[in-house]
């Protein structure tokens, strides 16, 4: 059974928001790097960096994050472009779900052994069941459900959705 939390619509005017978050928490940046976790982290990425590019004329960055999500201690974290490219950057790491927080704290874990400006984090959907000592400087929605209620995003051309199952 399928329980529509966000439309197309609302996902739309989410992104735009957290976009405009983003933009006005940077308004002095030159280049803001935007940091995908691959998979749904990065769509999501791919969304921002686009209305961003339309309000900004700052250098918009998409940086793929890649770690194995079961076991992240043990795969390591790798990023699409270099620690040079984003040293003294701004960096804001996405995520499409912050669940447990697993994923995004060894996000921010890698990121941090490189100096930056500043990192954020933004997700579209915020669990309240996190394991970890992370959250979302920006979020599209926040979501109180059962552990075992199960939180899906799917990104299809003009009919992006958030349910639940």
């Amino acid at each position: 059974m399928e329980n529509k939390i966000l439309s197309h619509q609302e996902i739309q005017h989410k992104i735009k928001r957290i976009a405009y978050q983003i933009y006005e928490a940077n308004v002095d940046e030159a280049e803001i790097i935007i940091a995908g976790i691959d998979g749904g982290g990065l769509q999501f990425a791919k969304k921002i960096q686009t209305v961003l590019r339309q309000i900004t004329k700052a250098e918009i960055v998409l940086c793929k994050v890649m770690m194995d999500k079961s076991n992240p201690l043990e795969s390591g974290v790798t990023t699409s472009i270099g620690a040079d490219s984003y040293h003294n950057k701004s960096v804001v790491l996405v995520d499409d779900v912050l669940n447990s927080g697993t994923t995004l704290i060894y996000g921010v874990q890698h990121f941090l052994k490189t100096p930056l400006k500043q990192l954020k984090t933004a997700v579209l959907v915020n669990r309240n069941h996190k394991k970890y000592p992370v959250k979302a400087d920006y979020k599209g929605i926040s979501l109180s459900t059962s552990l075992q209620t199960h939180v899906h995003v799917s990104f299809q051309a003009k009919d992006d959705k958030v349910f639940l199952d």
